[in-house]
């Protein structure tokens, strides 16, 4: 395992348009957590890991992203650069066309709104040993209401935001040249990519038990700054 010369790929192309007020001024990756976009937590989640080399996948109001990559003082010896991906390109179509510049390395993969505490170097070992085309990151999200604990009509209970059962994916992915021969300029990473390396055995799901969060609402990036302004950032490693 070497995480100095393994790539990390973040997808940074969306619109955020789930996030009111800030949608239409600044691309999703720039929107703040605790002063810095989220774009930057994740980055320094990356770099506290051991990993150097830094890809951002750009898309809506890509200048403004790559504005804030020049205009940021980076730790010494990391690259952190951007590949215009183009507007409305699905995700896929984004991690394809990094090809050239991956080659036939290894290379980690996430996107550019969820932040976590889950162990990166782990997570690169582990793939590597597994054998698996691509490995991703299966998280339990907390549930966005409280649930009911019924008996017949009586309500005999309540919990209050529960983790749910089944997993998801979090994102923080590992793959390699198996995943991009899967990729065209028109896949969405999430459907058949994905799902045909899934039917043949070759996508390996991490279980995460820790803290992961998506800042998909405004909601959610009030939650996150609350936890960062507190003290309390689970995934601040650094």
């Amino acid at each position: 395992m070497a995480t100095e010369t393994t790539p990390v790929l973040i997808l940074c192309g969306g619109r955020g348009t789930r996030l009111q007020n800030q949608r239409e001024t600044i691309p999703k990756a720039l929107v703040e957590v605790g002063g810095k976009p989220i774009v930057w937590h994740i980055i320094h989640c990356y770099v506290a890991a051991g990993f150097r080399e830094i890809v951002l996948l750009t898309g809506y109001l890509a200048e403004q992203i790559e504005a804030f990559v020049s205009g940021s003082d980076w730790p010494e010896g990391v690259s952190v650069s951007c590949l215009q991906t183009g507007l409305d390109t699905p995700t896929g179509g984004r991690v394809a066309a990094a090809a050239d510049l991956l080659g036939d390395r290894t290379f980690c993969l996430t996107y550019g709104d969820g932040l976590s505490d889950v162990d990166l170097r782990t997570l690169l070992a582990e793939h590597e040993q597994s054998g698996a085309a691509v490995s991703l990151t299966a998280v339990q999200p907390e549930l966005p209401f409280g649930i009911l604990e019924l008996d017949g009509d009586s309500v005999a209970g309540f919990e209050e935001k529960p983790r749910a059962t089944e997993w998801i994916n979090g994102g923080f992915m590992c793959a390699g040249p198996e995943l991009l021969q899967e990729l065209d300029g028109d896949s969405v990473l999430e459907r058949n990519p994905l799902q045909t390396l899934a039917a043949a055995g070759k996508l390996r799901a991490h279980r995460h038990h820790g803290f992961w969060a998506c800042m998909d609402t405004y909601k959610e990036t009030l939650m996150l700054n609350d936890l960062y302004d507190s003290g309390s950032a689970p995934w601040r490693c650094w």
